[in-house]
């Protein structure tokens, strides 16, 4: 489907754009479009729902040609006006102006050049608490004869909206993505490990992504620093989601459906752990490349060469893993169900890898050193550990991870990724879990009652948390997109000029990889509201954290929802405009596409991208990825348990 968003046209004259939804949705009318004075309006909004009492705003842009200064809006319900104000005019943002939209495409996004820059304003209507079906209207038919009208896509407001209306399909992604196909089953049953003659069954377990048969601990690990959690974090989340809210899935009828899903995950992590005690991080077959072997492996590069490293360490996957595991366990203490393995099995099999990484993770490590990713997801794990056991060795093992983040803070409150004594810093950067170091942090917090430990963790959390909010107020941002800080890596080594921008950099250690970052919004969301009830609680506000941090979480997911320059709702079966499918990529309801980029020939991420090239090319904008709706699940939830 190609939707139109913006039209040029001369004069002054009402139009009205129609066409067809998604072809696993409802027929809904697209967004109604104005063109004025040779410039288009355009209204950029959460396409699917907005908490009851939490923040709620769109962004609306014009031609530099249109003044909407004082332009009075609506929000609108059936033919009922429930909310009038007033646009806000931002301050002005050049730095998306000179992106090329793809040509065939009706020009969606923004204008082609400078000379045809925006203007934008805020439309804030958060005060808005009546439960309903609404739109945002725009118009002026009251001041010319032929003026303009231009509505929204319709979204919903209510209690745990985000949460109640995506659940469902968030788990029906998952169960869709299990690797069950009958030819992947029985080869996996008996597959080989790269490089030796040794034959293992490793069945079970998530597709990677929409394309990609692959499953994946991690993987990018030759990188060092990028490595994203992929398969066990969705058995992870599935079961924090689960256990921080059970009455919620009961009351929804999906307490079944998620718990099954858990052990699903579960069972596929017992299945991958060596009897020696480490996990294998991939099974993979060079993205079904003509002739290749489908292995137990590691990977380097964009041609997938096959590695003999695929012994997974902590910020490999295997933390991840360890924490699952354990999750798995007291769940199925819990509720006395399981998988095709016990509570006992699971618990077991996370003690067994979480010992064997003591003794071991540095020598798995690609580049034989520790590094941001291993504290992290250690630190979890042994978090985990220890709720499931409360063995002090593993609260030790905690306090030691705790300690390595929050030695990595800066003064700034930006993190270190590499070693804190290298005469070239690192700030840590990642285009899927930017958020994971504050959030394992509450975690810990969860489990210690030493005061002075506390308190420096939560010293931690706050000087992330401030940075986050400062460095987005630093330029422009008129959608309130979560900035970054990186140095690019060029030339085989780490550029030495600190850099702030809204995308991560495409010159980074991968030499290749880099895409959309819906996962890292929602991470961010998380660590917003996770983070920000430990060290800037106020229950005045909704989701429990101060204005600042709720507002700024709330706008990280209204960006994959729609409330982006190229009016696209990355949850595929929602809104009114989803990325479109390339010849042979499965597009799953429920799934979430890679997203919006900086410029394809931008090293450093600046300007803006999205689909601009032809059939699998377009991978790194459209695909549909495990860490999207797995972090997405996470971030709603948090908002969810906050108003019950």
């Amino acid at each position: 489907m190609k939707v139109i968003s913006k039209l040029l046209m001369a004069g002054l004259l009402t139009i009205v754009v129609t066409g067809c939804a998604p072809q696993n949705q409802a027929n809904v009318p697209i967004q109604t479009v104005a063109v004025v004075e040779q410039g288009a309006v355009d209204i950029h909004i959460n396409q699917v729902a907005f908490e009851l009492t939490g923040p709620k705003s769109a962004i609306v842009t014009s031609n530099r040609n249109v003044d909407l200064s004082g332009q009075a809006f609506t929000v609108i319900s059936a033919d009922s006006v429930v909310f009038n104000g007033t646009l806000v005019k931002l301050a002005e943002f050049n730095d998306w102006q000179l992106s090329t939209p793809k040509s065939d495409s009706l020009q969606l996004g923004p204008q082609q050049s400078a000379t045809n820059a925006l203007n934008y304003y805020q439309a804030e209507f958060s005060v808005l608490s009546q439960v309903g079906k609404y739109r945002l209207q725009l118009s002026n038919k009251q001041q010319t004869q032929q003026g303009y009208n231009i509505l929204s896509a319709e979204f919903v407001v209510k209690e745990q909206a985000l949460f109640t209306e995506t659940v469902d399909a968030i788990l029906a992604y998952f169960k869709y993505s299990r690797n069950d196909e009958r030819y992947t089953w029985q080869q996996d049953q008996h597959i080989r490990i790269f490089d030796t003659d040794r034959y293992v069954d490793v069945r079970g377990g998530w597709n990677d992504a929409g394309g990609d048969t692959g499953k994946y601990l991690s993987h990018l690990s030759y990188s060092n620093f990028l490595n994203p959690q992929q398969l066990a974090l969705v058995g992870w989340a599935l079961s924090y989601s689960y256990q921080s809210m059970p009455t919620t899935y009961a009351d929804l009828g999906l307490d079944k459906k998620i718990i099954e899903e858990v052990f699903w995950g579960a069972d596929y992590l017992h299945r991958i752990l060596d009897q020696d005690g480490y996990f294998y991080m991939t099974v993979f077959d060079q993205w079904h490349a003509e002739g290749a072997e489908r292995v137990v492996t590691a990977y380097v590069g964009a041609d997938g060469i096959y590695s003999e490293d695929y012994q997974a360490a902590f910020r490999q996957g295997a933390g991840v893993a360890i924490a699952a595991l354990a999750r798995a366990a007291t769940l199925a203490e819990q509720t006395s169900l399981q998988g095709e393995f016990s509570a006992q099995q699971y618990l077991a099999d996370a003690e067994k890898g979480f010992r064997h990484l003591e003794q071991n993770n540095v020598n798995y490590c690609d580049d034989g050193q520790e590094n941001i990713i291993d504290d992290y997801t250690a630190l979890l794990a042994a978090v985990e550990l220890y709720r499931a056991t409360k063995d002090d060795y593993y609260l030790k093992a905690a306090r030691y991870r705790a300690s390595n983040l929050s030695k990595r803070i800066t003064d700034d409150g930006w993190f270190i990724s590499n070693n804190i004594d290298s005469d070239n810093l690192r700030p840590f950067y990642h285009a899927a879990e930017a958020g994971f170091p504050v959030f394992s942090l509450t975690q810990y917090l969860a489990i210690e009652s030493e005061a002075s430990l506390v308190q420096t963790a939560k010293a931690t959390l706050a000087k992330n948390l401030n940075y986050q909010l400062a460095v987005n107020k630093k330029v422009a941002n008129p959608f309130n997109y979560a900035r970054q800080p990186f140095k690019a890596y060029k030339n085989k080594q780490l550029d030495t000029q600190f850099q702030e921008g809204f995308f991560i950099p495409h010159a980074n250690e991968t030499e290749y990889w880099w895409q959309g970052e819906s996962a890292r919004l929602s991470s961010l969301a998380v660590a917003a509201l996770a983070g920000g009830k430990e060290v800037f609680a106020d229950s005045s506000n909704r989701f429990g954290v101060k204005s600042e941090l709720a507002t700024f979480a709330q706008n990280q997911l209204d960006w994959t929802l729609g409330r982006n320059p190229y009016n696209l709702c990355m949850l595929n079966g929602f809104g009114i405009n989803n990325p479109v499918a390339y010849t042979g990529l499965d597009m799953v309801k429920g799934g979430i596409s890679n997203g919006i980029t900086g410029a394809k020939n931008s090293d450093s991420g600046r300007g803006i991208e999205f689909g601009p090239e032809s059939d699998w090319h377009n991978w790194r904008w459209v695909e549909q990825w495990l860490p999207h709706s797995t972090w997405f699940l996470l971030a709603t939830s948090e908002m969810a348990k906050s108003t019950k």
